[in-house]
This record gives C-alpha cells, sequence and structure tokens, in this order.
C-alpha cells in the first residue's frame, strides 16, 4: 500500500544536546497550535493529518487515543482537541512503518541498545513477526501459523500460568471480548493499567462513596464555586482541561493548585481559539497554589477537615451539610473526635506549607457551596493513597458536595477508555454479579478466585510462575516498576505475545519466543467483515459511553483489528463447538454490544443508545440520587492515622512526571516546553538549596541511588537541574526512572507502585564504573 514518500528517519537521544532554560508561566497559545501541526504534518502528511483532526473527538468521528477527558454534549469547536492529543494522532497515523526488512536490519542485542523514543519513531507494524528461541531476529509469520503458535502454548500451558495485561486504549467491546476469552480459559489473571495508576482511587472510594468513579459531569466543573487540582498536570496531560477550568473562570468559580512542582497551565491558560489567548494575556487559573511536599496530601486534608470542623464549631450550621451527614452518612461522630485536635508544627512539616497559607484555602472551602476535588497520579502512586483520598472524600461528605451541580470527586484518568476497560470487567478481582452474568450469557464456568495484577504478574514473572504473556496494546516493561526485575522476568516467559501499533521496548525484551501482532489503531478504518465498516465504544472519565470510529486508510493490508486478534485466539485456544460464538462477534460488533446489554447494568439497548448523538451517560448513585450502595447503604466517613514520606538523611523524595512531549511511555518528541527542559530525558529536577545542602551543583552528572526497607536500586547518568519544586523533593521522567521503584513499594489497599515515593541520594557519575558496565555488555553480547 503506498503512501508517497516516508518521513526522515529519526536520530535516537543524545543526552549530550540537553539544553535548559527558564520554566514557563503559561501553557497553550499559537505555539501550541504551531507545535502540533508541524509535528502531524512531519508523520502523517497534509491529506492524512487534515482527515484526521477534523474528526477527532468530533460526532460520528473518533476518540482521541490519548486523555480521557470528556467532550461537551452540546455544540462543539471545529479544533477538538489539544497539542498533544493531536501529536498522538499524528504518532498513529505516521507514514512510517515497520515490516520484513526492518526486523531483518535489525537484531535484538542492536535494539537493546536503543531507547523508546527511537524505537517508537520507527512507525506503524506492518505485519506479523516471531522470534523463537535461539534466533537474534524477529522474522515474518502468517496471521494462521501466529494463532496456531498461540493456541499450542496455551494449550500446553495452565490458566492460572497464563497472564492477560490490557491498556487503556483498547475499547469496551475489544476489552469485554478479552475478559471473557481469559475466563472462559479459566484464569482471572487481568492486570491493566489502571494498576498502575487511579487503582488507589478506586481502593477508596468503593468502600467510601460505593463506586469507583468519579461523580461529577463536565457542566460540573464549569458550575462549580471552587476546585481543587491536586497531584496532576493539566497543561500537559490532559490540557482540554484547561478550556474547563477556564469556563469555571468565568463564571466566577475560583481554583486551588495543589502540586509540587509549579505548572504553567495552572497558572495561565491562552486558549488558542479566543481572542484573548492569542493576542491577550490568557486566563490566570489558580486563584491559590499550594507548593506541597510530595506525600504530604494527606497531612493537608486532615488539616483542611480540621479547620471546616473548628469553623462549625464556632457557627454551627455555617460549613457542615448536617442533614445530608444525618441522613446519608455513617463514621461523622469518629471522624469529628479525630479531626479535633491538630499538631501544627507537624502539619507543616508533612506539607512544607505555612499554616496560614492552609487555613486560607480553608476559608475559600467554608465560603464555597459548590466544590470539586480533582485528583491525578501525584495522589495516588504513594503508600498512604488511599487513605488520602479516602480524607479527601471526608471533606465532600462533611459539606455534602454530592449529587448537587458543580460538587463532587473527580478522579481525572490519564488514558483514553482505561475507565472503559474496567467497566467491561477487565480486573483481576471480580465481583460475584459478573461472573454470574458470564456464566449465564455463555455457558461458561468463570473461575472465582482472583488473579494477579501488574506488580503480581512480575513477581509471577520472578517465580517462573508465567508459561504465556498477552499484552493487549501497552508497553509492560517500560509502564511498571522494578524495571531490572521485571524484563529479566519477562525474558523466562514462554511465550510473549504483543498486539501492538508501533515498536516497543516490551518487544525487545521478549519471552523465550514472541509473537507481535500489528492491529488497527483509533483512527483507522475498520471495513473487513461482512457486513462493512464496524466501529466501537469508549468511556470517558465521567461515565460517558459513545461511539468511536477511524476514517482513514491503513498503512498496511496485514492490519487486523483487535476484537478480530481476540476472536481468532480464542478460536485457536479452543478449537470448534466451544459454547462461545468468537466468530459471530468477530464479524460484526453489534453482537458484542448485544451481549454486554445482557451481562453489564447500566448498557440497556447498549446499540441503540451508542448510536444517539451524544452517546449515553452509566448511573451513578452518588451524583444522580444522593445515595451511596456501600456495604451499608450510606456514604463512609473514615479515620486515617497522619503519614508522610520522610526521606532518611541525605536524600531527598523522588516522584516520576511526564515530559510535555510524552504521553505514558510513548514520546512524541524530546520538549518538555513548558518546563524549560529540550534534548535530553535523563534529567532529575532539584530545588537549588537542596543541591547546595548535598553538596552538588546545577548540571552535575550523577548515579541515582534509591533505597527502600535496607535495599537499593540504581540507575546511572543523570544530569542534576536546579529547579522550583518543592524543598526536599525532586522529579524525574517515567520510564526512565521507574528502575528506581521497589517492586514492594507500592500503595496499600491498591498495590499501586510507589512512583511517587522514593527516596534517594546522588553519587558523582563514575566514568570508570560505565567503562565496566560496557566491557561487560560486550562480554554478553
Amino acid at each position: 500500500m503506498k503512501f508517497g514518500k516516508q518521513p526522515a528517519p529519526v536520530a535516537d537521544i543524545n543526552e549530550d544536546d540537553l539544553a535548559v532554560g527558564k520554566p514557563k508561566t503559561e501553557a497553550a497559545g499559537v505555539k501550541a497550535v504551531m507545535v502540533a501541526l508541524e509535528r502531524a504534518v512531519a508523520q502523517a502528511g497534509v491529506t492524512r493529518t487534515a482527515q484526521s483532526l477534523l474528526r477527532l473527538n468530533q460526532r460520528g468521528g473518533f476518540d482521541c487515543p490519548g486523555c480521557a477527558w470528556p467532550e461537551s454534549d452540546k455544540k462543539r469547536k471545529a479544533a477538538e482537541f489539544c497539542e498533544n492529543g493531536a501529536k498522538a494522532v499524528a504518532e498513529e497515523n505516521t507514514l512510517r512503518t515497520v515490516g520484513a526488512e526492518f526486523w531483518a536490519r535489525h537484531s535484538i542485542a542492536e535494539l537493546s541498545e536503543k531507547t523508546e523514543y527511537w524505537l517508537g519513531n520507527q512507525g506503524r507494524l506492518s505485519e506479523p513477526v516471531v522470534i523463537r528461541e535461539g534466533d537474534t531476529h524477529y522474522s515474518p509469520i502468517s496471521w494462521a501459523d501466529a494463532f496456531g503458535l498461540i493456541g499450542e502454548h496455551i494449550r500446553a500451558s495452565t490458566p492460572d500460568r497464563c497472564v492477560f495485561y490490557t491498556s487503556g486504549r483498547t475499547a469496551n467491546e475489544t476489552a469485554f471480548m478479552y475478559q471473557l476469552f481469559a475466563r472462559a480459559l479459566g484464569t482471572n489473571n487481568l492486570p491493566d493499567c489502571s494498576n498502575m495508576c487511579h487503582e488507589s482511587s478506586g481502593s477508596a472510594l468503593n468502600p467510601t462513596i460505593g463506586i469507583g468513579k468519579g461523580t461529577v459531569s463536565l457542566d460540573d466543573i464549569h458550575d462549580a464555586e471552587l476546585i481543587f487540582v491536586v497531584g496532576q498536570n493539566p497543561g500537559t496531560n490532559h490540557p482540554r482541561m484547561l478550556s474547563a477550568l477556564k469556563e469555571c473562570k468565568d463564571k466566577g468559580g475560583k481554583v486551588v493548585a495543589v502540586n509540587p512542582l509549579p505548572e504553567a497551565g495552572l497558572f495561565n491558560f491562552r486558549d488558542p481559539q479566543t481572542v484573548s489567548g492569542v493576542v491577550g494575556g490568557g486566563t490566570p487559573l489558580a486563584d491559590e497554589y499550594l507548593q506541597i511536599k510530595v506525600g504530604g496530601d494527606l497531612a493537608l486534608f486532615q488539616a483542611l477537615g480540621h479547620l471546616l470542623l473548628a469553623e462549625e464549631e464556632r457557627n454551627p450550621g455555617t460549613v457542615v451539610d448536617r442533614s445530608f451527614v444525618e441522613a446519608q452518612t455513617d463514621g461523622f461522630d469518629a471522624y469529628r473526635e479525630a479531626r479535633r485536635d491538630l499538631d501544627w508544627a507537624e502539619t507543616e512539616k508533612a506539607t512544607g506549607l505555612s499554616r496560614q497559607q492552609i487555613e486560607d484555602v480553608a476559608g475559600m472551602l467554608i465560603r464555597s457551596k459548590a466544590t470539586i476535588f480533582c485528583w491525578a497520579l501525584g495522589v495516588t502512586q504513594q503508600p498512604h493513597s488511599v487513605d488520602t483520598i479516602k480524607e479527601m472524600v471526608n471533606v465532600l461528605l462533611l459539606q455534602g458536595n454530592f449529587g448537587k451541580p458543580g460538587a463532587g470527586a473527580c478522579p481525572v484518568r490519564g488514558h483514553s477508555n482505561v475507565q472503559g476497560d474496567r467497566t467491561m470487567g477487565i480486573w483481576e478481582k471480580p465481583k460475584e454479579w459478573l461472573l454470574e452474568a458470564l456464566d449465564k450469557e455463555f455457558g461458561i464456568e468463570s473461575p472465582r478466585h482472583h488473579g494477579f495484577d501488574a506488580v503480581e504478574s512480575m513477581e509471577a514473572f520472578e517465580r517462573d510462575e508465567v508459561d504465556v504473556f498477552v499484552s493487549m496494546g501497552g508497553n509492560f516493561s517500560l509502564a511498571c516498576s522494578d524495571t531490572e526485575t521485571l524484563e529479566a522476568g519477562m525474558q523466562r516467559i514462554g511465550l510473549t505475545v504483543h498486539i501492538s501499533t508501533k515498536p516497543n521496548r516490551s518487544h525487545v525484551v521478549h519471552g523465550r519466543t514472541s509473537l507481535i501482532l500489528p492491529t488497527l489503531g483509533r483512527t483507522d478504518k475498520d471495513d473487513k467483515h461482512p457486513k462493512g465498516a464496524q466501529f466501537l465504544s469508549v468511556e470517558d472519565s465521567m461515565s460517558v459511553v459513545h461511539s468511536t470510529q477511524g476514517r482513514l486508510t491503513p498503512v498496511s493490508e496485514h492490519l487486523l483489528a483487535e476484537p478480530v486478534i481476540v476472536a481468532r485466539m480464542a478460536e485457536a485456544t479452543f478449537g470448534p463447538g466451544h459454547s462461545v460464538d468468537w466468530k459471530a462477534m468477530a464479524e460484526d460488533y453489534d453482537v458484542i454490544r448485544d451481549h454486554i446489554t445482557r451481562v453489564l447494568p447500566g448498557f440497556e439497548d447498549f446499540n441503540v443508545r451508542v448510536r444517539t448523538k451524544n452517546g449515553f451517560v452509566l448511573p451513578n448513585p452518588p451524583r444522580d440520587t444522593r445515595s451511596f450502595n456501600t456495604d451499608i447503604g450510606r456514604g463512609r466517613f473514615t479515620v486515617s492515622p497522619l503519614e508522610y514520606l520522610t526521606p532518611p538523611d541525605g536524600h531527598l523524595v523522588l516522584q516520576t512526571i511526564r515530559s510535555h512531549d510524552q504521553y505514558n511511555t510513548t514520546f512524541y518528541g524530546l520538549d518538555d516546553r513548558y518546563r524549560g527542559i529540550s534534548g535530553g530525558r535523563r534529567v532529575i529536577l532539584v530545588h537549588p538549596e537542596d543541591l547546595a545542602e548535598l553538596g552538588f551543583q546545577d548540571r552535575d552528572l550523577v548515579d541515582v541511588v534509591s533505597t527502600f526497607r535496607g535495599q537499593d536500586r540504581q540507575a546511572d547518568k543523570f544530569r542534576l537541574v536546579a529547579y522550583p519544586t518543592a524543598k526536599g523533593c525532586a522529579a524525574a521522567y517515567f520510564p526512565e526512572a521507574n528502575a528506581l521503584v521497589h517492586k514492594d513499594n507500592v500503595a496499600r489497599e491498591s498495590n499501586t507502585p510507589g512512583f511517587k515515593a522514593m527516596f534517594v541520594r546522588f553519587e558523582p557519575h563514575s566514568p570508570l564504573a560505565e567503562r565496566e558496565e560496557t566491557a561487560m555488555a560486550g562480554t554478553h553480547t
């Protein structure tokens, strides 16, 4: 299939090209538009760029493969996307292709030396390939032989020695089929990217409000009187949220930013689709900025609860929504007693904030009649993350901020359809009602014992307890923690199967036998079916389900849609006569949706409602009826002890972050524009005073050592950069710093890796050690 001249190849990262400038104090604007268009045209050309961007996030078009921020159910803009959404589409639309000649030219030994940036920029996978034990290169394989190999390996194993990983990019219909395949096989080993991001949110919300999702709509964001934006960087990770915050501000609402790093988008948003954003000064968003220490959020919300209750005692009936608390909640008395007293010295130590700052923000809360708490991974990836979110729920319950306009809880999901995958049943700890419904619908016997989550899968690799690992999208080796341990474990697996659109690191650190199966992307036309072109559906972070349909001609005729791949894996595994009609689902996605209608609550008449103008909204009791489907039928106040991160002497608390040219493990470029970093990625952002106290200078080259329970992890050759982060804290890019996260450093209850909870020290980089490492690598190869 010919699309004209391919884009020029991309050189790999040279960390010596690192350039550091001043951090920006504004986000978006004309610059964002120009960068987005430049990247898109460079990857896909003018025609494919226009065809895709005009349909991006539009009705009848396709959902952005990036973040899960919702679209308006009213009139939409012609450009209903952000800079990073355009970059994500450009990556998928690229005219670069990776076929047999690429794999013949590059051995695994060579590819293992390449960065993820280089691998991802080689282009779209164009045909299935295999590498067998003892081979040095991947080579082409037919689809029939690939599925035969999968079936052979699964049948030779036992169900619980097979693991099925899912990326959030997977659409609802695919996810439903995928979890059905695993459970029909006999396992709940269904780790997914939720395990590594918002698992803590669900672990906190389910027992306290009875649902593991947010309780607000996009209109609520617009209508709120006060919004807290906690532990997140909307300017980079979900820029369309900035437009919603601007609308809130335009209506008189206020915004409090809580973050160790000053993020440009939360200070000044220059909306490129408005006159003021182009020629004016933009919109200042954050009315208050709390530069909190990493891990100090629990202490902050305990202090806010204390101050609200104290004001209620002084002026009864002015702060606490007493009728709501008495009628709809449980545990208030114990919570009130626990928050009666506060050690302000310890609170200031834990948060890095002054008492006056916290009291000022508490005053904003007291005055607000409609408050929303938004949070993301800055809150969810610490040992005490679940307790922190429960403390946020306490404050929301206190003022009755559920089930009324402009109020509620808003965990901001970072990946398109990561929430939908969980709704479809992608979870290692399924509820009995789901298993019963699947068994009744399909005539199978679903397993009742829990399976592996992401961290448990890694540990199973290490114990040689996994024979087959299937990855539906994603890049497991770089998405999880303890990189060296994880990659060593992956290479012991009998068969790894990667259903992917582009090369990535997981393809390089593969099992003894490995398949790479190229699939259609979100933008690609899916029309190789008896009934013609098919569409899929996704669920955004506010529980709206709507259709998505690509319209671009795929870059290769050898790509298969994900539902087709799942069906053919199942057919190769189970053989003919299985109780599930996999072929019918692969040929007509309406069949999948009919099954979903009969299995999942809230999806009644799925095929009808998903075809409506705006799709449909799933039920949400706290939002819809101010009720809580917990085990006690009420919202639950909880009491947690004060906890924060206290590093040993000579150490800082390190958190991982994403650059502006990055989405999860995908790198669009090397320009973290808002932070003033470009050309390189192996950097550690450190407060200038911390550098001086530790005996280092700006731009020193260091090796980074993390310590956890007496065990060290090391990552070499990072450049220290003086940066205005919270004192005592540091930041490095994900996934380069993942190697520093010990696999046992996780959030309690959710088992989410502690990407925001590393205690690190720096050692001057040793050129001698580098030479020894290079010599050792040469010996191994």
